[in-house]
This record gives structure tokens, C-alpha cells and sequence, in this order.
């Protein structure tokens, strides 16, 4: 960390730039070992006879109560989703809870019934967890940390590595981006839109494992959180050194989130989701798992949006409805903190 570096910002948070210098700089140079060095979603640790998939998250999200979910019902869904992309089963969670003093019961037994619910849906147990009460003004109301479990097949072993993308190989997302970070940001600010944009929140581990199990191809998966479409495309081309391309005219939105964008001068591409897969697979498997996800409710409004290509190496260019391109870099600055 340089001189400028010295405190930490909003932005070190926000899963682009300055977070991930953050955890090269200090957290992988303290803590390095090979498991840690491969930074995927969820660490994947042999346990004798076989692997289990192993991941934690920690949820601090403003505000906590938002169309289309809460923090419990994002808690499930975020750990969830970081084993099911890195070809796990997800099985069992963990689940802690840091409280501020004069929290209401009420909305607690609220977030704690999303919780469970979605839990179940998702079909995982929560089978440990904790909590601790700090005094009033020590945190923001409500904090939550997960920790999740899962069993992996040694068939999606690499799915986490990317090793085996090659150019051609398509670039397919199973619904519309930016709807949870817009819908959380009208929330917050208490925008008085038209549209209403709601959260696309959601367990995508029967949804991703209908691919696995129906088709073959898959090369990589990852949700696309903190930092977007963006962040995690730039995070591919250079750990492949593969070129990507989009289309914009491929790419799925909702006409509220395109809305609030254009208004609020964002780019829909470093916008969080929370019920999005990217997934990178072989050119001729792409039609097949587009048409396995458009028959999941999770995965009605599928599309391919891009390809990977030997041009431009380590870097993600868009091209645009107009017919230009542009160069899309990994998300700087902090938009929306606290987004999940």
C-alpha cells in the first residue's frame, strides 16, 4: 500500500480496483498458501476421501430491508451462490449475527424468517452460528457473516480455475444486470421512480446445477457482485490473457434499471447483482446451456452477450448499439457502498 493508501476508504470494499490491490498487497502477502492463491469464490480442500467446497461472506447492506429481499434472504443467497459457482453442491451454512443495542425485535424475527426461507428453498441446513450485542453506536443496526459448505464433483473441479478457455469460447448470463444495486440505491435514497426496480436476489444453486448436469462445455462461472459484469470480465481477460468482447445490444436489462443509470450517470456493467451467473463455455455448448437456463424461472430472460477472443489480451471491450467500441475497465471508486 502506498502513501496515498494509508487509511482505508469505501472504495477498498467495493470489489474493483482498490479492494483487489488490497488483498494482494497485505491480506494474500500475510496470509499466502496455494489454496488462498487461487482466489475463487470458494475454496475447494480435500478432506481425505474426497473435496469440499468452503467459502464465507460477510453482509453489512443499506438499507436492510429492500424490494425484492432483505439481509437475511441476501446472506442465504450470496454464500450460496459463491459455492454453486465454483461447481459445488451447496449443503450447510453457518450463520452469525453482530446486533446493535435497541435493534427492533420485530424487524430481527423479520430478516431471521427470509433467512430460514430461503434457506430452505435453496435446500441448504444452517447447523451453527453466533451471536454478539454491541452497545448502541458501535455498529449500523444489523451485521451478518456466513460461512458455507458444500460437496463439489471432481468433474467441476476447474470450473473455479479457468484454465481451459480459449478464444470462441461464448460468454452467457442467465437475466438482466444492475437490478440489485439500483434497486437497493432507490431504497436508500428513497427515489420516487415510476418504475419500480426490485433486487434480483436469489439462490442460483438448482439453476446452475441443471447446467452442470445437462450439459457439458462449462469453463468458468462467477456471480457477478461487488463491481459488476465489468469487474469480473476484466478479472478473466487478465487471468487468462484472452481478449473479451460484448455486445451491447446482446446485454439484458430492465428499462428502470437502463433508466436510473442514464439519470444518475452510471454504468449498468460496474452495477452489483445478486442473482446473476456469468458463464464462460465451449462455442458449441452455448446454445444448448442457453436454452437450459431459459427454462428455469431464474433463467427466463438468458443471453449470450460476448465472446472471448485472441485480440486485445488481458483487456474487455464493448461494442457499442452504434457500432464503436469501447475499452471497459474494472469498476474504481466506491458508487454505491454498502451494497450487499
Amino acid at each position: 500500500m502506498n502513501n496515498d493508501e494509508e487509511k482505508i476508504l469505501l472504495s477498498h470494499g467495493n470489489g474493483g480496483r482498490m479492494m483487489h490491490n488490497l488483498i494482494e498487497n497485505l491480506f494474500l502477502r500475510h496470509f499466502t498458501n496455494p489454496v488462498l492463491a487461487e482466489q475463487s469464490d470458494a475454496a475447494i480442500l480435500s478432506m481425505g476421501t474426497h473435496d469440499i467446497a468452503f467459502t464465507t461472506d460477510s453482509f453489512v447492506i443499506d438499507p436492510l430491508f429492500f424490494p425484492g429481499g432483505n439481509i437475511g434472504k441476501l446472506a442465504v443467497c450470496g454464500t450460496v451462490n459463491d459455492l454453486a459457482v465454483s461447481g459445488a453442491d451447496p449443503r450447510y451454512l453457518s450463520v452469525s449475527f453482530i446486533i446493535e443495542e435497541g435493534f427492533p425485535m420485530t424487524d430481527l424475527e423479520q430478516i431471521v424468517v427470509s433467512l430460514a426461507a430461503e434457506a430452505a428453498k435453496a435446500g441448504v441446513v444452517i447447523v451453527t452460528g453466533d451471536t454478539k450485542v454491541v452497545n448502541k453506536g458501535k455498529c449500523d443496526k444489523l451485521f451478518i457473516n456466513t460461512a458455507g459448505v458444500g460437496s463439489v464433483k471432481d468433474k467441476n473441479k476447474l470450473i473455479r480455475k479457468a484454465a481451459e478457455i480459449c478464444p470462441g469460447d461464448l460468454i452467457l448470463i442467465n437475466g438482466t444486470i444492475g437490478d440489485h444495486g439500483m434497486a437497493v440505491m432507490a431504497a436508500r435514497e428513497s427515489f420516487k421512480f415510476k418504475t419500480t426496480v426490485t433486487s434480483d436476489c436469489a439462490s442460483l444453486n438448482h439453476l446452475i446445477g441443471e447446467v452442470l448436469d445437462q450439459s457439458h462445455g462449462v469453463k468458468f462461472m462467477r456471480d457477478p457482485t461487488r463491481g459488476g459484469v465489468a469487474t469480473v470480465l476484466n478479472e478473466l481477460a487478465a487471468k487468462t490473457s484472452l481478449g473479451i468482447e460484448i455486445e451491447e445490444l446482446s446485454l439484458p436489462m430492465h428499462k428502470g434499471v437502463t433508466a436510473m443509470c442514464e439519470l444518475l450517470g452510471f454504468d449498468p456493467l460496474h452495477i452489483a447483482n445478486e442473482g446473476k451467473v456469468l458463464i464462460v463455455a465451449a462455442q458449441e455448448e452455448g446454445p444448448r446451456i442457453l436454452e437450459i437456463m431459459k427454462k428455469n424461472s431464474l433463467g427466463a430472460n438468458s443471453a449470450i452477450i460476448g465472446r472471448v477472443t485472441g485480440d486485445h489480451p488481458g483487456k474487455v471491450v464493448l461494442k457499442t448499439e452504434t457500432g464503436g467500441k469501447r475499452i471497459i475497465d474494472t469498476l474504481t471508486g466506491d458508487p454505491l457502498p454498502r451494497i450487499c
